[in-house]
């Protein structure tokens, strides 16, 4: 009844209010994408296209090992290590990394696209323990895809891969099979008719082909065919998931939404599951920070960007409550002036950056540095003595020191 009440005394209150609704968004949580199915169904593809398209971290087994060893962190050092040694990389560390990597400041804001857990390996955990770690995450899935596809055609698939020893890149047959490149070629040469919209594009896979190496005879040659990748192999891997794996994925679907379960045709192409028209803007709801500008003078930033790339129409870009002011160190209770030089949009405003630090970790996450308490409550200095001891002077140190007032 009060409630109501107060909405009857106040009837002109905007119930759209700016403020609260960004910080509604900002508590929100980011759209997570777990991909499931087969070996070999093409699940590490599709992540890497929804995360590329979605703006989603891409969280995979070897992805997360390469990401460790490459910033040198204690994981990626512990990996080192033990390449070094020839030893293989143990389950336990693998696990703990994706683990970590989705617990992440970077994941916490933009979501990820999971693939290749849980695991057909049970050497640290079996698969049911797997299932329920993704059941009891912290950031759980909001949506399962399932990749659909027939025990012939998977086996059938994995047998004609090859990999180039040098690389390590796996190439499909169709990738280098001459008779299949070349039928695949009449076919579309048959569709190109009265398709003038799509020139741009043909003229760009014609650049990349150009560039193939695998047009080259003695590429050819070199692709060799992986142990695990031998027909009797890929029966053994298949029977294996459907044996350990395919019931406990099955009460894990049973227990999601039926709208948020997904399942798609392995034997279609990435491309084709994620059709997108030609000038069509993919939106996203990650795709926040869109821009990182470099001007001189901020008047002249502002300036620029009120009249390029409109939100909307008549919507120009603001000013964030702060102005020039870094949102990194009024989080920590710091009043320093940014550099436009490190000037970012987020949610149609500017946030102006301090220095490069500020800007990665404002990248990676800006959701802590806007939400209240912000800025932090300024702290309160009371300083006294006897006459003549220095109160003045130390008064004044303190406050040009840390921006204050005397």
């Amino acid at each position: 009844m009060a409630s109501s009440e107060e909405k009857q005394a106040q009837p002109f209150v905007d119930i759209f209010n700016e403020d609260e609704a960004e910080k509604s968004f900002l508590l929100s949580k980011p759209t997570c994408l777990i991909i499931l199915g087969k070996p070999g169904s093409g699940k590490k593809t599709l992540a890497r296209k929804l995360a590329q398209i979605w703006k989603c971290i891409f969280i995979e087994a070897l992805e997360v090992i390469q990401t460790n060893i490459q910033e040198k962190t204690e994981y990626g050092l512990k990996c080192q290590e033990l390449l070094f040694k020839g030893q293989s990389i143990s389950e336990e560390l693998v696990t703990e990394m994706i683990l970590k990597k989705i617990e992440s400041p970077q994941v916490t804001h933009f979501g990820y696209v999971l693939c290749g857990f849980p695991s057909l390996s049970e050497e640290y955990m079996t698969v049911s323990q797997q299932v329920e770690k993704i059941k009891n995450l912290k950031l759980k899935p909001d949506f399962l895809i399932n990749i659909k596809c027939s025990d012939y055609d998977l086996c059938q698939r994995i047998s004609g891969q090859r990999q180039h020893p040098d690389s390590g890149q796996v190439y499909q047959r169709n990738q280098w099979d001459p008779n299949i490149i070349e039928k695949h070629k009449k076919k579309k040469g048959q569709q190109e008719e009265d398709k003038e919209e799509e020139e741009e594009d043909e003229e760009l896979e014609e650049e990349q082909t150009a560039e193939d190496p695998l047009k080259k005879s003695e590429f050819l040659h070199q692709l060799v065919q992986r142990p695990e990748d031998f027909l009797e192999n890929a029966k053994k891997r298949v029977g294996k998931y459907k044996d350990i794996m395919l019931h406990p994925l099955e009460d894990l679907m049973a227990e999601q939404d039926c709208e948020h379960i997904i399942e798609v045709d392995g034997n279609q192409q990435p491309y084709d599951l994620l059709v997108v028209k030609k000038k069509a803007y993919v939106a996203s709801d990650k795709n926040y920070i869109c821009c990182s500008c470099c001007f001189n003078k901020q008047g002249e930033l502002f300036r620029v960007l009120s009249s390029y790339q409109l939100i909307a129409s008549r919507y120009r870009w603001r000013r964030s409550r702060w102005g020039k002011a870094c949102p990194v160190a009024l989080k920590k209770g710091d009043i320093v002036m940014g550099n436009p030089d490190l000037a970012v949009s987020f949610l149609g405003k500017m946030y102006i950056l301090s220095s490069l630090a500020a800007l990665k970790a404002f990248m990676s996450n800006p959701r802590p540095y806007l939400l209240p308490p912000m800025p932090l409550p300024p702290c309160k200095v009371l300083v006294f003595g006897p006459p003549f001891s220095g109160r003045t002077t130390i008064c004044n140190l303190i406050a040009h020191k840390y921006k204050g007032k005397v």
